[in-house]
């Protein structure tokens, strides 16, 4: 095998950043010289767009400021509802969101201005709608009415008020605050990695958020959480969990929610955190069974596979007791995560070098017609 070629592109350095970085040895999560896991105890999550966008966490009055630029550019016409309405009642809602961020561009005046005071205003813009458009993903597909904004709460309150359409708790906010910290940014996943190779060719922000969007989909990326919480409802006791996984493990199925591509043989930080908040949340819901049923999955999995819980097993849980449609905690993934990838495909943007890689050719040769 040719020593340049790694499958999958496992531990090849693709771009020099200041945004992230996955200290897998020291179980830290180092976002712009922060640890992660501090960062979401300690601070909010338009704290960290600041952090991401501007490179340092904001003072008051820049905190202000971010907040009523949001509260600005937020709302969605009614022709993008109507767009999204008029997609086919069983489109998956990764496929109405990808169509909701896209056509954000026709609107956007600045689409084809790369430099970074545009592509600031643009993430700002993208992080007021995006928020929106997942809401009303639901919303249009099911069909209900449009999701109608609370400009009194918080960027995080507000976001899942839409969702549900009800006023969060003061807890229920901090939680779903931390989970979009948690999710914000991760340095290098198929998602983000997709934006910075489409920002490559100077292709807009957008069409970059709506590759991320695309990428993240795919099973093997996002979805876990959906699969996880499926997996809890079925086994539906705290007695059930553990054969049920058994079960799956003898039938060779994949258990989602443990392992991942980093995080080899230890913990995911994020898991461990989001475990941390299930637990309070899980018994002011009085359903306490469901920690206790993953509590013992990732004992299991531990035990038979060597395996450690993702982000997404404990999230999935914590989504799901507040009042979030299962079919929408990816959509809420890439919400989070929207931040993240506009900061990426702004420092693709200003340093940019189109990727082009070469293959391993295994195919045949001199064959003639």
């Amino acid at each position: 095998m040719n020593e340049l070629f790694q499958p999958g592109l496992e531990n090849v350095i693709a771009s020099e950043t200041q945004i992230s970085y996955l200290d897998v040895a020291n179980e830290e999560i180092v976002l712009r010289g922060y640890d992660l896991i501090e960062l979401a105890q300690k601070v909010t999550y338009l704290d960290i767009v600041s952090l991401l966008l501007n490179g340092i966490l904001p003072n008051e009055e820049q905190y202000k400021g971010l907040e009523q630029a949001l509260r600005n550019e937020a709302g969605l016409s009614k022709e993008m509802f109507e767009l999204l309405r008029l997609l086919p009642k069983n489109t998956h809602l990764m496929d109405v969101l990808r169509t909701g961020i896209s056509a954000l561009a026709g609107d956007e005046k600045e689409i084809d201005d790369r430099s970074r005071e545009a592509n600031y205003r643009k993430s700002i813009r993208l992080l007021a709608k995006v928020p929106q458009i997942v809401a009303d993903s639901y919303r249009a597909i099911h069909n209900l009415e449009p999701a109608q904004p609370n400009k009194d709460l918080s960027y995080s309150a507000n976001f899942l008020h839409m969702i549900t359409g009800r006023v969060p708790t003061e807890m229920e906010s901090k939680v779903f605050d931390q989970s979009l910290i948690v999710y914000s940014e991760h340095e290098m996943p198929n998602s983000t990695f997709t934006a910075r190779v489409i920002a490559s060719t100077q292709a807009d922000i957008i069409g970059a958020l709506t590759g991320a969007v695309a990428s993240l989909k795919g099973t093997l990326h996002g979805g876990a959480n959906e699969a996880v919480m499926q997996m809890l409802l079925v086994a539906g006791a705290v007695e059930e969990m553990e054969p049920l996984i058994l079960g799956k493990l003898s039938r060779k199925e994949r258990i989602m929610g443990f392992g991942h591509r980093v995080y080899m043989n230890k913990p995911d930080p994020r898991a461990l955190l989001m475990k941390a908040a299930l637990q309070p949340l899980a018994i002011a819901k009085g359903q306490e069974h469901l920690y206790h049923m993953c509590v013992i999955g990732e004992e299991v999995m531990k035990r038979e596979k060597g395996l450690y819980p993702n982000l997404d097993y404990y999230a999935a849980p914590v989504y799901y007791l507040l009042g979030i449609p299962i079919d929408l905690f990816t959509p809420v993934f890439l919400a989070a995560r929207t931040i993240g990838v506009c900061a990426h495909v702004i420092e693709q943007h200003e340093n940019n070098r189109l990727f082009r890689p070469r293959v391993l050719y295994s195919g045949p040769r001199n064959l003639h017609p």
